[in-house]
Formats: C-alpha cells, structure tokens, sequence
C-alpha cells in the first residue's frame, strides 16, 4: 500500500472498512455510498489527528457499540494510534438514515421521482447533523472538515448496520 504521489499530511491514503462483507451490501444505494464516501476520503479528506502527520491508512470498524479509529503510517501500514468513539450519540441519526436508504431504494423502484427528491433531501439533512455530531466527537483528537465527518457519517451507518 502507497500512497499517492500528492498525498498531503492531512490526507488518507486508503480507508479500509474491516467490518464489511458483501451481504451487507446488497442495496446497490449502499453500495454507492460506501464507494463514493472512500473514494471522496481518499481525494478530499482534511484528516488532522492531533500530533501526526500523515498520509494515513485509515481503518475502520464497530467494536462494542464503538466506531474504532485505527490509524496507521501510509508506507507501510504501521500502527499510529486507535480513537473509539461511542455510537450511543449516533443511534437515532442511523436508524433514520439506515430506514432512509431502504425508503431510497423503494422509491428508486417504484419510478417515484418526488419522493426520491424528497428522501434525498431528508438524507442530506441527516449527513449535516452526523457530520456535526462526528466533529464534536472527535474534537481535540481528529480536526476534519464538515464533507469528511458527513464521509465517515456514512461508513459509520454502514458498519453499525451489521451489528
């Protein structure tokens, strides 16, 4: 594992869901989050552990009803620290956006348009509140960027889904 050539030190190299099989994502809207969440992170991500630099390899996971952070060196995939972040905040947000999704895919079914728009806004709304609850809970550990905190919001829905 490299990272790439322009990878900053506040940037992730790579983002590894430890916890996801194929099952867990049978909904081709799941899917599509997960894979456009990691590929954001990867290109976008403001990643600022307190007192590392990176580029990071960044693996993620739920252990006992925590998010695990465990951060590793970019080069060669050496442990640098591991933050958990209780989910207990989050349980309401994920509920709502996991019976989102599922809302989503009916409607993408269905040929419904308006409810589609309507879901998708719903869905961005719920991103912004777990995105500002991501960022008060990792403040004074991880410093990141609201589009980040709403990327590991998704991954932490997806990983929670399957507990």
């Amino acid at each position: 594992m490299h990272p790439s050539p322009d990878a900053g030190p506040g940037s992730l190299a790579h983002v590894i869901l430890d916890d996801v099989d194929g099952g867990l994502l049978a909904s081709q809207t799941r899917r599509n989050d997960v894979d456009q969440a990691v590929a954001d992170l990867r290109q976008t991500a403001r990643f600022m552990p307190e007192g590392l630099t990176g580029p990071f390899n960044l693996h993620l996971s739920v252990q006992t009803n925590g998010l695990i952070f465990d951060l590793r060196h970019a080069d060669d995939d050496r442990p640098l620290r591991i933050y958990r972040v209780s989910l207990m905040p989050f349980r309401r947000l994920i509920k709502d956006y996991i019976l989102l999704v599922d809302s989503f895919d009916e409607a993408v079914t269905e040929g419904n348009t308006m409810r589609v728009r309507a879901i998708d806004m719903g869905r961005r709304g719920l991103h912004n509140d777990g995105a500002e609850l991501m960022i008060d809970r990792l403040r004074g550990k991880i410093e990141m960027d609201a589009e980040t905190a709403r990327r590991l919001f998704t991954l932490a829905c997806v990983l929670q889904q399957r507990r």
